[in-house]
Order: structure tokens, then sequence, then C-alpha cells
């Protein structure tokens, strides 16, 4: 029997530093977030990071803690139960990090007599800190608790036709009624050496400008080509104009090289140089988060205003979007019937 698992990067049962802190634990602990030796990212992690991050974690979770939960729990659980029913497949949601694990996921598929599973990353890129330690971590719960089941993972769909059309849509309703000066499309930030690591050839990424739009094997797997592929299809699209748009990276951690520009830089930046009207989407999540409705909604705001921005706006994630939620049923549904995946 087949059916389907969902999984998104996860939260912190609650907005306090007693539940940030394992949280953080586990999440600033995997091999592929930080990828030091373990002796070093126990230092970095447990010796630093935890002596502070987590209450102040904490606070920022608490701006944006919704009645019913972690925000990012909430929008995945209204996206699973809605796909559910335009499926007559099992549907299981799983998180990479927290109490809501892959683990009991999978379980969950087994006592409904699922053996043959579709596994969902909830990462439109693929990059090692995300859509590949969610597959990785999928196989060594598969391999030592379900040996008796066979997981087939839908690739990352940052490119495919329907996605961009979906995605392009989503942002043409949040652009209405408002004249902007620039749209700024903000991916999440990962350490430059994580794309070189990712790169079967061991050579063609070179993080210039350049390689991302020299056709290479590297693409399937190179997490910085995959936004600047996302980002020139929906200005496609949408028709948007070469000079009203630009990409940055959010997120990261000092004394490290991290992919660039970074936009906290670049809110200054577009401010000074008399863009007044700011529009930020967020394409490297499909679920609204902290990083989407804290760091960007809230405090990129604040950025872009105190650098003499007047009026900025964020886009709001695909979330449970029902566009959205029909493309992951047809997905699974070509899966179930065809064994068709996306590409």
């Amino acid at each position: 029997m087949k059916g389907v698992l969902l999984v998104n990067l996860g939260s912190p049962d609650s907005p306090t530093a007693k539940d940030v802190k394992p949280y953080l634990d586990e999440f600033l602990m995997d091999e592929r977030v930080i990828d030091t030796p373990k002796w070093l990212r126990n230092i970095i992690v447990r010796g630093i990071i935890l002596q502070t991050r987590p209450k102040k974690s904490a606070e920022a979770y608490s701006k944006i803690w919704w009645d019913e939960g972690s925000p990012l729990i909430v929008i995945s659980e209204r996206f699973a139960e809605k796909v559910r029913k335009q499926t007559d497949m099992p549907v299981a949601l799983g998180m990479r990090y927290g109490s809501m694990t892959i683990k009991k996921a999978l379980q969950e598929l087994k006592d409904k007599g699922v053996d043959e599973v579709l596994l969902v990353p909830l990462y439109p890129q693929y990059a090692m800190s995300s859509f590949e330690t969610v597959v990785v971590k999928t196989m060594e719960e598969q391999a030592v608790h379900f040996p008796e089941m066979h997981v087939t993972t839908l690739p990352a769909f940052y490119g495919n036709t329907d996605y961009i059309k979906v995605l392009s849509e989503s942002i043409a309703e949040g652009l209405k009624d408002f004249e902007y000066d620039h749209i700024l499309f903000s991916y999440h930030g990962i350490p430059e050496r994580h794309i070189r690591k990712s790169d079967p050839t061991k050579f063609h990424c070179k993080i210039d400008n350049s390689c991302c739009i020299t056709n290479s094997v590297a693409h399937h797997t190179c997490y910085r080509h995959q936004c600047f592929n996302t980002t020139e299809k929906v200005k496609a699209f949408l028709g948007l104009p070469e000079d009203k748009t630009s990409i940055s990276f959010q997120s990261r951690l000092p004394n490290d090289p991290w992919l660039k520009p970074f936009t906290d830089f670049e809110f200054e930046r577009l401010a000074k140089e008399g863009k007044k009207k700011l529009v930020v989407i967020t394409p490297a999540f499909v679920s609204d988060c902290l990083e989407t409705l804290e760091e960007i909604a809230m405090e990129g705001k604040e950025q872009f205003k105190e650098a003499g921005g007047e009026d900025y706006i964020h886009i709001p994630c695909l979330n449970d979007n029902d566009a959205w939620v029909s493309l992951m049923a047809k997905w699974v549904n070509e899966w179930q019937s065809k064994e068709t995946l996306p590409v």
C-alpha cells in the first residue's frame, strides 16, 4: 500500500527558552547544518551558541506565535489535511527537528498498512542543510525501524513549470494595489562551502557570476543555482523588469563565508539608492516560519525604514494556498497511479 510523508523543518514546542534549547541543540548539532567535526561542533553549539541563543530565539518566537501554536506547524498541518482530502492515500506529516519526528510519521503510515512511501521534503531548492538532511534522516529511520518500507523521494521542485505558475500567481496576488519600486527575492542563507560540498564534479561550483548559468550536472544539487533559477522563472512568468528585482540571502553565522549579498545589507542599500517602496519574497520556504514572519516581515521592515525606506510588504509563502495544495495532490496522485515524479 502506498502513502505520503510530508516533512518540514520543525519547531520548538513552545516559545520558551526551556523548549527552544533542545530544539536548537538538535538542529545545530546536525552535521549537515554545521558541518564541522563533532568535537568542534559540540564546542560551537553547546559551549557557545546555546549559552545565549535560546533566550533570544524564544523572544523571537514569542513575537510570531499563534494561539494554535507554532505558525510553521499549524500551517503544515493545514496543508497536510487539505492534501489528504484530494488523495485516497494515507498522508503523514513529520518534522526534521522537534517532537513531531519523522519516526512517528513513518509509524503512523505503517499502522495504516503503508509499505511504499513517497517522501516529500517541503523545500523547493536542494541544500544539504534542508532537503538532504530530511532525506538522510528518513532513510536512517527506515533502515533501522521500518525495513519493510520502500521510500521514493520527490525531487526538489524549484524549477517545475506548474510550481512556478502557482508561486508566481501567489506573488501576483500579493502585488495587487501596491506600487513598488523594487522586489527583493530573499532566500535562506547557507555557507559557501555547502555549495562546494554538494558539487558532484568537485570543480564546477566557483560561486561566481558564471557557474550558475553554465550548464552542469552540479546544478541538480546546487542551492545557489536553484535559487537563481526559481527567481528567473518567476520574473519571466510575471514579466518583472530586470532593474526592479534582485536576490539576497538571509540568516548567517559569524566568522564564516556565507552566500551573498546579505538581505539585511540589501535593505540598507536599496533604501539609500532611493527605493522607497519594497516588496520582499521568500521562495526558499513553502510555509511561513520564524525566518519569514520575524526576521523578514518584522525586523526587515524596521531595518528598511530606518535606512530611509517608506513602504514595505512581505508576501506570504504559499502556506495552504488552494492552488499549491492541488498541485501537491496532483504530484502524489500521479506517483500513485503512474509512478512518475515531476521534473
